[in-house]
């Protein structure tokens, strides 16, 4: 089989016949100074050679002075290491060459190692005759591309050239040599017959000035003197994976050809290599995504924060900053738009959903890949990009927004990264729902709170004007407004300004003449006139708009003060910014003049306010209760769902293992019934026994905690089971030098329950305990009673003064398999079973517990 070592042994041999002093092979081009094998070469003059070969033209080992088409041999007279001249001899195919170090080579010598040279190439194996990119593959693809073409040059010299990768239907310039403008560019298989005939044949094609088809050649770093121009295509097995083209100013020779065309082929094999390890490498970062999109971004809280994570993600996977979420409002009037900037900001505005290509491509729901933006028609949301990759939320059915993904360079997105972001975004959809919901119910609270605030300053005042003036500067205040009026219909039934406040109260203020004198015109006089609340996003649009002297709105809300179907008044919020309000922000308004309303219209009114006030505190408790509530509900779900199905998975398991331990136990003591008590195989037999019923023990724990045994209940006395339990273990807790307290109330209701599984409940949470206290301390056991939620239940508390369990570690402490004590046998499974027991009795666990300071289990049972 052809090696290293035999091309090494023959430079020895050929030195010895030749009285060489030195030969080394090296693979084409020697100026890349890649040494295959020496003879008597030393370091130091292995270094001094490679600065010399680099320092040489590379046109000297291809179309030059040393090539099989030019001459066999050649001998270089500015090098020396050692005695003599320095001889260069080529391949025949001109992939390898000797270079070798001799006073002076006969006829019969040069003849030799030509010969040697020229056989060279089917001696190595063919992995030496490629390019060594084996450092670049894992990091750098581009690189590692650049190489391969570097090493084409150095076959035969050309004005320049690229490499480019198939995808699909294009070609994707992926390296250049000469041609920067090529980097990056697209080339399409339809509409190009050179390109067509390259995919068709799987043949070269070379093509000289005036040919038909070169018209049709990429013009990109080619120039008016360029005459020649090749195209190789890699090809492995029949598949064509990526094309090299080439041009010069001189025609190629068939020599040249032949040996480009030989090269091309050993090289299709490595392009395959680096452009499959870099889709692989794309395929586990996108798979990490997913990951990392379930462990993060699932858990963020807030809609900004949602937005900031996926930002992140979607950078770091697909390399490009150019992303951005659109999110339609509610009522479809605002479209939301986050778009991501460097240093990881985001930049947040809203937009009004009017017609256009923006509005369409968010409203439509159709799913955009584009290789090609600029002649697409899609309206680029960036300067510099080149293909996109729009994506539809839906939730439930309905359309809430895009995600758009652009990038600078064509075709950057496949097939696969479509498929991936539509998984995304479907599960991005339900967080931005539920993160939009989330805080629309944390605004709304929130907002309670504040309207609560502005009543407490009013309530109780019986001048109108006097309420107004300070409701409008709450208000401002509160709520941010710029600017915030109130005005009440007078004795003659007109509108009057009798409250204002905000940062533009005092501009606003010279306004007021203007505002007076036009009694129920304007938005204001619409909503005095109708009772209709109004939301205009842009004041330019609406036709009952009067402006302010000094002032310029971008947007307003306006609602009714009623009384019934009486009409006592408007509040009118402005703001200088288009869009600033939302439907939550009208709603708002909406609760204040309803609250308002009441206090304008008498005060005797005020008990009744009151009682209003007291509801919206309520109504927020309940709200904030709800929201914890549901927050502890899909925790317990969570942990259900877990400990079902590590459950099924541990019965399963269970009775497959059951079965075979049981015929051990039982043959193995029949066979010790058998043997005499001095047979020298009895001690591995009751070893074999022991581990058996270690086994099985396991066993039982595993069915313990899948729960499928027949549980039988009745009514169960707590205080005598823990006493059992306690004289179960009395003997444990001595010898483990701790010391049991116990504090039993009387009269403690009897709990509906499995008396068996009970103590299986205490026994682990007291071995818990026992094992938290290697040195020995102090456990107590403790009952009572206590309401929680409206019931009353039976609590049983395990206190022990250990090492205590890591805030981290408490909550997966339930999960099954987690143990905080591997190194002292723990399995993971007693807090677990603990756990599915409690919960399928009806109660809840809870754990409190200090680092050092030691932990406290509670049990909670209906009684």
């Amino acid at each position: 089989m052809p090696s290293l070592e035999a091309v090494r042994v023959q430079l020895k041999e050929a030195c010895r016949l030749t009285g060489a002093e030195w030969a080394a092979c090296l693979a084409s081009p020697p100026n890349a100074g890649r040494f295959l094998a020496s003879y008597r070469l030393t370091a130091s003059c292995q270094k001094r050679l490679r600065a010399y070969l680099s320092a040489l033209d590379a046109s000297v080992w291809g179309k030059g002075e040393v090539s099989p088409s030019k001459t066999s041999w050649k001998v270089f007279e500015g090098f020396a290491c050692g005695k003599g001249r320095l001889y260069a001899f080529p391949s025949f195919d001109g992939l390898v060459f000797l270079l070798v170090q001799a006073e002076s080579l006969e006829a019969e010598a040069l003849n030799l190692w030509r010969l040697l040279a020229l056989g060279l190439t089917d001696e190595l194996p063919r992995a030496e005759l490629v390019p060594d990119l084996q450092a670049d593959i894992p990091y750098n693809t581009p690189r590692a591309l650049e190489s391969v073409l570097n090493s084409i040059f150095g076959v035969v010299p050309c004005q320049a050239g690229w490499l480019a990768v198939r995808s699909g239907e294009l070609l994707l310039v992926q390296a250049q040599k000469n041609c920067p403008r090529c980097l990056h560019s697209t080339l399409s298989f339809e509409g190009n017959e050179v390109f067509a005939r390259v995919r068709q044949s799987l043949q070269p094609i070379v093509l000289t000035r005036g040919d038909p088809g070169w018209e049709q050649l990429p013009r990109r770093g080619m120039t008016e003197a360029t005459s020649a121009w090749a195209a190789f295509p890699l090809v492995v097995g029949q598949r064509l994976i990526g094309v090299v083209a080439l041009w010069r100013e001189a025609e190629f020779t068939p020599s040249e050809l032949e040996q480009l065309s030989h090269w091309t082929a050993r090289l299709a094999s490595t392009v395959e290599i680096v452009v499959t390890f870099d889709e692989m490498s794309n395929h586990l970062r996108r798979l990490a995504m997913l990951n990392d999109f379930a462990l993060t971004v699932s858990s963020a809280q807030g809609l900004e924060q949602i937005v900031r994570r996926v930002f992140a993600m979607l950078q770091r996977t697909f390399r490009t900053e150019l992303v951005t979420l659109f999110l339609l409002s509610s009522d479809a009037r605002i479209l939301r738009e986050y778009r991501n900037q460097s240093g990881g900001r985001v930049a947040v505005q809203s937009l009004p959903v009017v017609a256009g290509p923006l509005a369409e491509m968010v409203l439509n729901g159709r799913l955009l890949r584009l290789d090609d933006l600029p002649t697409s028609g899609y309206p680029a949301l960036h300067e510099d990009s080149r293909s996109a990759l729009v994506v539809p939320l839906r939730y439930r059915g309905q359309v809430i927004g895009a995600l758009d993904l652009e990038n600078p360079d064509p075709g950057a997105f496949s097939v696969y990264d479509e498929h991936l972001m539509v998984v995304i975004a479907s599960h991005l959809a339900g967080l931005v729902e539920y993160g939009r919901l989330r805080e629309e119910a944390e605004a709304r609270a929130r907002n309670l709170g504040l309207i609560h605030e502005v009543v407490e300053q009013v309530i109780g005042l019986t001048d109108a004007n006097e309420v107004a003036q300070i409701a409008a500067d709450l208000m401002a205040q509160y709520f941010a407004y710029e600017l915030a009026a109130i005005a009440l219909v007078d004795k003659n039934g007109e509108l009057s300004v009798a409250g204002i406040g905000g940062q533009a109260a005092r501009i606003v203020q010279a306004g007021l003449r203007e505002m007076n004198t036009a009694r129920g015109q304007g938005i204001s006089g619409r909503v005095f006139r109708t009772g209709v609340s109004a939301l205009v996003s842009d004041v330019a649009q609406d036709k009952d708009y009067v402006p302010i002297a000094g002032w310029e709105a971008g947007s307003e809300m306006c609602v009714a003060l009623k009384d019934g179907e009486r009409v006592l008044g408007i509040i009118d919020v402005e703001s200088s910014q288009k869009n600033a309000f939302t439907s939550t922000d009208l709603l708002t308004l909406e609760s204040m003049a309803g609250i308002l309303a009441g206090v304008v219209t008498a005060a005797e009114q005020y008990q009744r306010l009151q009682a209003t006030v007291r509801q919206l505190r309520i109504t927020q408790e309940e709200l904030q209760a709800r929201v914890e509530a549901q927050r502890l509900a899909e925790s317990r779900l969570i942990q259900a769902a877990k400990l079902a199905a590590v459950g099924e998975m541990a019965a399963g398991i269970a009775h497959e293992l059951n079965n075979p331990l049981t015929t051990v136990t039982g043959f193995v003591e029949l066979i010790l019934q058998d043997l005499p008590p001095e047979d020298a195989r009895r001690q591995d037999l009751e070893m074999v026994l022991r581990e058996a019923h270690r086994a099985r023990s396991v066993v039982r724990r595993l069915l313990d905690f899948s729960r499928q045994s027949e549980s039988v209940r009745d009514r169960v006395d707590l205080n005598e089971t823990i006493s059992e339990t306690i004289s179960l273990m009395r003997h444990l807790i001595h010898t483990s030098g701790v010391q049991l307290h116990t504090k039993m109330a009387d009269s403690i209701p009897w709990v509906w329950a499995d008396k068996n599984q009970l103590k299986q409940v205490f026994v682990n949470l007291f071995h818990n305990a026992l094992q938290a206290m290697p040195q020995g301390g102090e456990m107590t056991v403790e009952t009572s009673l206590c309401e929680r939620g409206g019931r009353t239940w039976a609590a049983i508390a395990v206190s022990d003064t250990g090492i205590g369990i890591s805030p981290q570690d408490q909550e997966r402490i339930f999960e099954p398999f987690f143990t905080t004590k591997s190194s002292r046998g723990g399995t993971g499974l007693g807090l677990s079973v603990t756990y599915g027991i409690v919960t399928d009795h009806g109660g809840t666990i809870e754990v409190e517990s200090q680092p050092g300071e030691g932990s406290r289990f509670t049990v909670y049972l209906p009684v």
